[in-house]
């Protein structure tokens, strides 16, 4: 008898649906969602930005900021896969600040989300010579007489060597890491931080944008430097190349100030190299 309620134990155990700890909530559940790792719960309480209301900073409520915005356009749109809320918040302090490295996986995969709304927001690509020329910048891009459009190039954030070191990562880079991977889109970090700039959370909207003012640079690196000279080459440099489709990647829109000035050093890059850029962001949250 002992025997047979062994077995018989042995056997629920196979048959019932194993349980986890939610990565967000860390209660355990036996139902999964669509995330890998979060319950159900958790998964229908995400803010997704699935509408945004502002076309260009992908914000999901009403957007002052580009209304009022009088300088050039440095980038395309952003889209942003969450509002960051409170709950946002305390999911992304705990990556960044409190060290739960189980996240990130987490975070990029709903970064993907954005990609996929940027890209339905694109539409489909014509196969025609400037599309046949992407593919060879990218080779993962399968030829179809119209695909859907698919950016050339990830550009994660960086930060600066005070905060790499007090915190062990980018997480910008985490978050192009797992975008690169799903999409078949290469990533460069082609920027550095030229002065650290503190932490923009507590600064007015005025104090970031001075803040960013020169805050980045080409990566002195003469690998990365070799890699995209490498990259652009594998386009064939048509005399009219088409413009180079690089996204930038971070975990927070607040201002777009960092954005900018990321794009307008990427651009400069691109124009050294003979090419024009189309420069979009991705962001995890938007504020």
């Amino acid at each position: 008898m002992r025997l047979r309620g062994t077995w018989g134990r042995v056997a629920r155990s196979l048959l019932a649906p194993s349980t986890m700890d939610c990565l967000i909530c860390g209660k355990k559940s036996r139902v999964p969602s669509a995330l890998p790792g979060v319950c159900k719960s958790c998964q229908a309480s995400i803010p997704w930005i699935h509408h945004p209301r502002c076309p260009k900073c992908g914000r999901h409520v009403g957007c002052p900021d580009c209304s009022r915005s009088s300088g050039p356009a440095q980038i395309v749109c952003n889209r942003s896969a969450v509002a960051y809320t409170s709950g946002m918040r305390e999911i992304l302090g705990q990556y960044k600040y409190r060290g739960n490295e189980r996240l990130g996986p987490l975070l990029g995969l709903m970064l993907d989300e954005a990609y996929t709304i940027l890209q339905a927001e694109r539409g489909p690509t014509p196969r025609d010579g400037g599309s046949k020329q992407r593919d060879h910048l990218n080779p993962a891009i399968k030829s179809k007489r119209n695909r859907l459009w698919q950016a050339d190039l990830l550009v994660p954030v960086p930060v600066s060597a005070s905060r790499l070191a007090e915190r062990g990562f980018n997480q910008a880079e985490r978050l192009a890491d797992v975008l690169s991977r799903r999409r078949g889109v290469p990533q460069l970090p082609l920027l550095v931080r030229t002065h650290h700039t503190g932490k923009q959370s507590f600064k007015t909207r005025a104090e970031r944008l001075a803040d960013m003012k020169h805050a980045f640079a080409v990566n002195p690196d003469s690998a990365v430097g070799s890699q995209f000279a490498n990259w652009l080459e594998a386009s064939g440099r048509q005399l009219q190349p088409p413009p180079l489709q690089i996204i930038i990647i971070d975990d927070i829109y607040t201002t777009g100030s960092t954005i900018r000035a990321c794009s307008e050093t990427i651009t400069l890059l691109a124009a050294s190299f003979g090419y024009t850029a189309e420069i979009y962001s991705l962001t995890w949250a938007r504020s």
